[in-house]
């Protein structure tokens, strides 16, 4: 009796069983949230105002098209050669890249509030730096911004008020001395400034010096001081210009313009020192004409580094071991433009922004997150002489 029992009430199961997987596919076609596509970002982008260049201009982009849809001018400043956008995504700046005109240093740092529903950004306040300020970036606590002046050789730390604006400087490094080449290392040109992961040192990369300078970073004072060891040396006549942690931060790496090599450096993250384990070539044995290089950087899976190529014009890729921090090169792909001065990896990681600055375009190219190797799309868009892409993602 207990066997029938059992088979019967078995027997019902099955048939629950059975109706509910054929109901299955109807409920999932019918309640099955959709795949949802990937956050729009508005792109900015700075440029040097001549031609008919008037100052940051603005696209917003969807990742799962690779559409553009053009926001236009956003921001009328001088010469808005580089941009950084603020942790809260709410303020931008830009190092207003001017020399000196009539014996005054001229260059200054510029703030701006964002309208993430419009793209357009207000003018906040605009205050001097020094002579040809090159780049400009915002500390990991969004206190300060650290900005490198080509023109005067200074490193200058400008405190952000609440409301984003800036302030006067809390802290200011002359760099003193030479290098190899006459006609382009007479005196010092600070380059760019990187912040490290954990925020504590401050990456100078000195194209004067043949020097990557690291200082201390006080986030509460706003001051940078030298550090011990205070640098690390490249190679003489390289000129270091741009510099990029790799994910993991165990690993950084300096791009030098002036012979178009790579170097891959270990950091020590407690005493804030830099080592070197390879330095090599942005560009294909054959060539034999002139080019320097421009922009770095580290895709974020840590797998894969890029390099622009001016005169070869050129993007550079290598494939990273994100064992030992070593480089190998996998070959360069055309630009489809002069004079690739920036470009940028867009936050899903898919694409790759290209500013060609003497050709007025940017170029889009897809990123094969297994391979590395960079696509062509045949997209692009036009703006007068692009020195800098920005991405604010939108959430």
């Amino acid at each position: 009796m207990m066997t029938a029992m059992h088979n019967f009430r078995y027997f019902l199961i099955c048939i629950a069983a059975a109706s509910i997987g054929s109901l299955l596919p109807a409920v999932s076609a019918l309640g099955a949230p959709k795949t949802a596509s990937k956050t729009e970002s508005l792109v900015y982008v700075g440029t040097y105002t001549r031609k008919n260049s008037k100052g940051i201009y603005a696209w917003r982009f969807q990742p799962s098209t690779g559409e553009l849809t053009s926001v236009g001018l956003v921001a009328e400043t001088a010469n808005p050669s580089f941009l950084a956008v603020h942790p809260n995504r709410r303020f931008l700046y830009c190092a207003n890249e001017i020399s000196n005109y009539g014996g005054k240093e001229a260059g200054s740092a510029s703030a701006f509030s964002i309208n993430a529903e419009t793209g357009q950004l207000t003018p906040l306040n605009t205050v001097s730096v020094g002579a040809s300020p090159a780049f400009i970036t915002v500390d990991k606590t969004g206190r300060h911004a650290l900005v490198a002046n080509y023109g005067a050789g200074t490193v200058v730390v400008l405190p952000i008020h609440q409301d984003g604006s800036l302030g006067e400087a809390t802290s200011l490094i002359q760099h003193t001395g030479s290098s190899v080449n006459p006609q382009r290392q007479a005196g010092p040109h600070p380059h760019s400034v990187n912040m490290s992961p954990d925020n504590r040192f401050a990456i100078v990369a000195d194209l004067g010096l043949d020097k990557v300078l690291v200082y201390r970073f006080d986030a509460t004072a706003g001051k940078i001081t030298p550090n011990d060891p205070p640098y690390v040396k490249v190679q003489p006549g390289g000129g270091p210009r741009h510099f990029a942690f790799h994910p993991n931060g165990r690993f950084g790496y300096v791009i030098s313009e002036m012979r178009s090599t790579v170097t891959a450096f270990l950091w020590d993250t407690g005493r804030g020192a830099l080592k070197e384990l390879q330095t090599i070539s942005s560009l294909p044995k054959d060539f034999t004409g002139r080019s320097t290089c421009a922009e770095i950087a580290v895709h974020p899976n840590g797998r894969f580094l890029y390099g622009s190529n001016r005169g070869h014009n050129s993007i550079a890729m290598f494939t990273v071991d994100p064992r030992k921090g070593m480089l190998a090169f996998l070959g360069t792909v055309p630009t489809e433009g002069r004079t690739p001065r920036n470009f940028r990896i867009d936050p899903t990681g898919s694409w790759l922004f290209v500013a060609n600055q003497d050709t007025d375009n940017i170029v889009l190219f897809r990123i094969d997150q297994r391979t590395g190797q960079l696509t062509p799309t045949g997209k692009s868009i036009e703006v007068p002489v692009p020195v800098c892409i920005r991405f604010l993602e939108l959430k």
